[in-house]
């Protein structure tokens, strides 16, 4: 299955590269637009799998374009259009890009991550069971893995270019981007969160964490960039079998991170083949994610 379709770096002669990520290839389509082009790459520990995830780029692109259109009404956003019939014809001549590309507005983008969790797990968890807190963040004693936190929490990260993302204080997070800035990102990203994972629970998801990027276009306005709310850039669980005190099962790349952890991996480069059973059960939760959240098959 892992041989069949897959994309894992995309080629376009008539559009200058301007960058290449983990999982995005960025092309400049004119001095206004961008091309963000989601391949099938998957990351995890900061290291890029050697083989590819059949059409995660095509969930990651369309569950995007869906979350930018439900959540518009809470703040204007980068997006433009995930239609492949409605992009420039430089674009169109390319196969590769269909279904996995997004016209999005060119911005200045904030060197931070937008990090929100309701849930406590990951780097959350660990900070906590060091700390008692996380990101500056006081919390009640006693809390479990995976135990749903009184309010929703701001913890901003770095946006490293290489290596490990570093969770940061919001006093941090204000130096970085200037305090008004700051505020307005803080209370933004809870906001977003927030009603996202009120409509997932009505789709049986719970979102745990999230985080969010953002830039700022042209003009001065403030965007929501990138992608938001994948599989990739968020956990979610199953509600019906949430309990906490344990690691839950998720529609995620976890699943991933998960099956890593139990190998002698070092988590450095290069990164191990995955199996195949590991890379198609990895392609059924995320389309999984899709159908759940969108009521649509893809």
């Amino acid at each position: 299955m892992s041989a069949v379709n897959t994309v894992s770096e995309t080629y376009a002669t008539n559009l200058p590269l301007v960058h290449r990520g983990k999982v995005r290839d960025v092309y400049q389509v004119n001095e206004r637009h961008l091309l963000l082009a989601a391949t099938d790459r998957i990351s995890a520990f900061d290291c890029v799998m050697p083989n590819p995830i059949p059409r995660k780029g095509e969930v990651l692109t369309a569950l995007s374009a869906f979350w930018f259109g439900r959540l518009r009404h809470l703040t204007p956003n980068h997006f433009i259009t995930a239609d492949f019939q409605r992009m420039p014809e430089a674009v169109r001549e390319i196969e590769d890009f269909h279904g996995r590309s997004t016209l999005v507005v060119k911005t200045k983008v904030f060197p931070v991550e937008c990090v929100v969790r309701g849930y406590l797990e990951g780097s959350g968890w660990k900070d906590y069971q060091l700390t008692g807190k996380i990101c500056g963040h006081d919390l009640p004693p006693g809390l479990r893995q995976g135990e749903r936190l009184p309010e929703p929490i701001f913890t901003p990260a770095t946006k490293a270019a290489s290596g490990h993302d570093e969770n940061i204080t919001e006093p941090e997070f204000a130096e970085i981007v200037g305090a008004e800035t700051a505020a307005h990102l803080n209370s933004l990203s809870l906001k977003i969160y927030k009603e996202a994972n009120d409509y997932a629970l009505t789709r049986g998801i719970i979102i745990a964490d999230t985080k969010f990027e953002f830039g700022t276009d042209k003009d001065g306005n403030i965007l929501l960039i990138d992608e938001v709310l994948t599989p990739d850039s968020s956990r979610f669980w199953a509600a019906k079998t949430y309990a906490p005190g344990r690691s839950q099962p998720s529609f995620d790349k976890q699943f991933v991170r998960d099956y890593l952890e139990t190998l002698d991996w070092n988590k450095q480069p290069p990164a191990p083949v995955l199996p195949e059973p590991i890379v198609e059960a990895t392609t059924a939760r995320y389309l999984d994610a899709y159908r759940i959240l969108t009521g649509k098959e893809l």
